[in-house]
């Protein structure tokens, strides 16, 4: 005689939970992320994010690299923010150095870094309505990206790996005019995000899709670490780029971008608000720029070594805060260098978030919490 089990087809038959591997390989994980799902039905009874196959081992390549080299390591945990990335190890080798860097390189910083946030978040915005089946925002997106990207290469001559800044400024000046092609293409997109904005953020599809949908509380959030949009989306009012500013932030008014319903929806929209703030605030540093002259950099020796002891600096990334843990023993490479990623800490409340959704919300709920995966793995 044989029995038969029912898997997962609701409440008063003879079910048995349906255990449910989502990647490591999947469209929606934005890289090597697999979630293992206990399922009754199409309801999820637990999740719980497995990480690990990313990893490079960063932190520890760290230790056997000198100071000039970890940036280019730094530069690629989170790819889409390679320019922020750098700037966090940057500022932490220079402040335990005690350097002062020019203010003109501190402008040219600022600009910089507000430039890549756009392009950040204009990858999220076009990816996040095709992973829960809105092709056409891709197409605008990746048009705004592209004119951003274009002003980026020009001074750096990276598209996505800048390796732009070095300890004591930037690599070398920007070409003659830039910042007038650079105001260009911000003016250009400011005239265009709309076509994005009026496309995705009222369609009803999309708000049916969204809203009510992984409702992140302020408490968890604080609790799990969140930050960046996905904890200012829950009411966090928290960003250092106002509450304890680096580089020119402290001469900037900052508006920081945030909503109170911690669901899908709050956490796109709060990611839309930021770009046109970014926007402006580039051109803001763009403009005291050009009054500014001297040098980008300081002259330092061939071989850069940090005095004995430890520091710790910490920047507003795109995706939220990073940390940079830097200890010294007065060598020409760090002893240590920990990285506290914003993606790692937001991933985190994927176990609380999921629990009770369906399936298919599960998906939307995936996309919402913008991270990516090398900034998990390190």
């Amino acid at each position: 005689m044989t029995s038969e089990v029912t898997v997962g087809t609701g409440a008063g038959l003879d079910t048995a939970d349906m255990v449910l591997n989502i990647g490591p390989q999947h469209p929606s994980t934005h890289g090597v992320l697999r979630l293992r799902l206990v399922l009754d039905g199409e309801r999820v009874l637990s999740a719980e994010p497995i990480i690990g196959y990313m990893h490079r081992g960063a932190e520890k390549l760290f230790e056997v690299r000198d100071y000039r080299q970890i940036i280019m390591l730094a530069n690629r945990h989170d790819w889409l923010s390679a320019f922020c990335n750098e700037l966090g190890v940057v500022l932490a080798v220079e402040r335990l150095m005690g350097i002062e860097v020019p203010e003109r390189a501190v402008w040219l910083r600022t600009a910089l870094a507000e430039l890549n946030r756009v392009l950040n978040h204009l990858m999220f915005l076009g990816s996040y309505p095709l992973e829960i089946g809105a092709i056409t925002p891709v197409f605008y997106a990746f048009r705004e990206r592209e004119t951003i990207q274009a002003v980026l290469e020009e001074a750096s001559g990276g598209r996505m790996h800048y390796m732009y800044n070095r300890v004591g400024g930037l690599k070398e000046e920007v070409p003659a005019g830039w910042t007038t092609r650079a105001r260009a293409a911000i003016d250009q997109v400011r005239r265009r995000l709309p076509d994005l904005d009026n496309l995705i953020r009222r369609n009803e599809i999309f708000l049916a899709r969204t809203v009510g949908v992984g409702v992140l509380t302020a408490a968890d959030a604080a609790a799990f670490g969140a930050s960046g949009p996905v904890g200012r989306a829950s009411g966090l009012d928290l960003d250092l780029r106002r509450d304890e500013p680096y580089l020119a932030y402290g001469e900037l008014d900052v508006p920081v971008v945030t909503r109170t319903a911690g669901d899908c929806h709050s956490r796109f929209e709060v990611l839309l608000d930021q770009v046109y703030v970014s926007l402006d605030l580039a051109q803001q540093c763009l403009d005291r720029v050009d009054q500014l002259s001297g040098p980008v950099n300081v002259r330092l020796p061939k071989v850069v070594k940090a005095p004995e002891g430890h520091t710790y600096a910490w920047t507003e990334n795109p995706l939220g805060i990073n940390g940079y843990y830097l200890v010294s023993r007065g060598e020409k490479t760090p002893w240590r260098l920990k990285l506290r990623t914003a993606s790692y800490a937001n991933v985190q409340a994927l176990s609380t978030l999921l629990p009770g959704t369906l399936v298919p919300d599960l998906i939307a709920i995936l996309g919402s919490m913008f991270f990516v995966v090398g900034d998990i793995d390190k």
